[in-house]
């Protein structure tokens, strides 16, 4: 295998344009929703509206670079939007609509957005935001543009009226394949979200091992991935993965994840493969699996978070389908993973993909030989894998941390065996991997020091059987403050205001004092330690 990249190249126009000229009538999306409505869109449908918008886009003074913030549930506007944007060369970058406005601000201003896609739910959000911020954000050339998608607000376009304004023959910008095109934000352990630039061909080109290789797909299948639209893995599994081998995907548009309702739908459409993350296939198999028969369904994978083997033998049982866990990161397409090709042993991240050098290295950048505990990393010299991120946008100094000599580093802890397989044995530092979502302690931490009660925090992620890790702190109260449960509950929904729901302490612990070393700092570690020892029952809870 070999990467194919050339020196232009546009998603939109070059992938997805040619799916669309072979089969324009062809399905790429079957939508649908909780009240039973049902839309069926084709490949040319997506085309010819994406590029009226891409057209209309740039029509409003946005140029080819500025940013272009989404934040829509699984509406089919999503899709539209990223490759109207990925067509116009305007940067996409997707939040999910769990943010606070408090979150929405910090994005505008730390991006320096152009303009914003949002719905009636989140535009209020976003106006507060765009206050906090002068209604410019920085970067931007002037007032961002507000686009509104269903409804009518003052001071907001109509998404609708946008489209049809554009222009219906317009292919796109003839962008480099280097040219910026995605800017996610992923939780780092300090600070606040870094931002992770992909190219037009480390998502566009890239994809392809994910979507190929791992996901299986073909023009035949329609591909259903659980994940919500605001994360790395709706590109992975969502977009650009499917579409690039011209698969179709089915959405179901849903306020919450719904076990049963989840299975109803794969017994009663067409899905042939499936995508989750393992706390939703945790959850599926506490439903009644004999209740239900799945004709269609062929394929299943999961990614976001390490895969548990009961989990795989009891889905296994219940349908003969084995679940095939997958690794990449924000950062990176799928890059280690459990292939069709291969026997899956129950736990293992599986093997590299196509495309990638990946390995387990010491201190010094050399590979561990079997059995051996290091960092995973993944080889970029003398050739650079398409499926790598190409920075951390602004900021030089972190882009450079993740490289040691010749290699990318995960941040992320495993050991190989003897036949190849990767087992991954942990976070190299304090990110917290709650069902699938990346939640940086140090947000959190910052959020309950706000709080009059609260003189010193410290976050880490707690052992638990459905979400893998859940989210707790211990917290060191000030002087005339007493411990209690109405107290925990006060800073829960204090956090809860204050950040992205998801990000809450599900559990809170007063303790004395903080463990640290003898230069201050706090160390997490201990407290995990401590976590996971009381978790199995080694030690008592204080």
């Amino acid at each position: 295998f070999r990467w194919q990249v050339p020196e232009r190249f546009n998603f939109s126009r070059d992938t997805f344009d040619r799916h669309a000229a072979a089969a324009p009538d062809r399905m790429a999306m079957l939508w649908v929703d909780d009240e039973g409505h049902e839309r069926r869109i084709s490949f040319g449908e997506f085309r010819d509206r994406s590029r009226r918008l891409a057209s209309a886009l740039l029509g409003l003074g946005i140029r080819p670079g500025e940013r272009l913030f989404l934040l829509l549930p699984r509406r089919v506007a999503w899709w539209e939007s990223i490759l109207a944007s990925l067509r116009a060369g305007i940067v996409v970058s997707p939040g999910t609509t769990q943010l606070t406005a408090r979150d929405i601000a910090y994005r505008l201003r730390t991006a320096g957005v152009a303009a914003v896609v949002t719905d009636g739910e989140n535009a209020p959000k976003v106006d507060e935001a765009l206050a906090e911020v002068g209604g410019e954000a920085g970067g931007a050339a002037g007032p961002v543009h507000r686009i509104l998608v269903e409804g009518q607000r003052e001071g907001w376009l109509d998404y609708e009226r946008l489209v049809a304004s554009g222009d219906p023959g317009f292919e796109g910008s003839d962008t480099r394949a280097d040219d910026p095109a995605v800017l996610f934000f992923t939780s780092g352990t300090t600070g606040y979200p870094k931002m992770t630039l992909h190219t037009q061909a480390s998502n566009g080109i890239g994809h392809y091992a994910t979507g190929h290789y791992w996901l299986d797909l073909t023009p035949d299948d329609l591909h259903w991935n659980l994940s919500d639209t605001g994360w790395a893995k709706a590109a992975w599994s969502s977009f650009f993965g499917p579409w690039i081998v011209g698969a179709a995907i089915f959405v179901h548009h849903s306020a919450r994840f719904q076990p049963r309702k989840t299975l109803e739908l794969l017994a009663r459409y067409p899905i042939t493969t499936l995508c989750g993350a393992p706390t939703n296939y945790r959850m599926l198999i506490q439903e009644d699996l004999s209740a239900f028969r799945f004709p269609s369904l062929r394929h299943c994978v999961a990614a976001g978070e390490p895969l548990n083997p009961e989990v795989i033998e009891v889905w296994r049982r219940a349908t003969g389908l084995t679940i095939r866990d997958g690794y990449g990161q924000t950062e990176t397409v799928l890059c280690v993973g459990n292939f069709p090709c291969m026997e899956v042993r129950p736990g293992s991240m599986g093997k590299p993909a196509p495309g990638f050098h990946v390995a387990v290295i010491d201190e010094e950048g050399h590979e561990l030989p079997p059995h051996q505990e290091g960092d995973v990393a993944i080889r970029i010299r003398p050739d650079r894998p398409a499926g790598l991120f190409r920075e951390y946008w602004q900021d030089p100094e972190r882009t450079a941390q993740v490289v040691r000599g010749d290699w990318y580093l995960t941040g992320d802890r495993a050991y190989r065996d003897e036949d190849g397989y990767f087992w991954f044995v942990g976070r190299a530092d304090d990110v917290i991997l709650s069902a699938a979502y990346r939640i940086g302690p140090f947000e959190i931490e910052s959020v309950l020091l706000e709080h009059p009660a609260v003189v010193e925090s410290a976050v880490v992620g707690s052992p638990d059987p459905v979400r893998g890790q859940i989210v707790k702190a211990f917290v060191v109260l000030a002087k005339g403050w007493e411990p209690s449960p109405r107290l925990v509950e006060e800073l829960q929904a204090f956090v809860r205001e204050r950040t992205a729901p998801y990000k809450y302490p599900r559990e809170i612990e007063f303790v004395d004092e903080l463990p640290k070393t003898v230069s201050g700092k706090i160390r997490r570690v201990e407290l995990r330690q401590r976590e996971v020892a009381r978790k199995q029952g080694a030690a008592p809870a204080r």
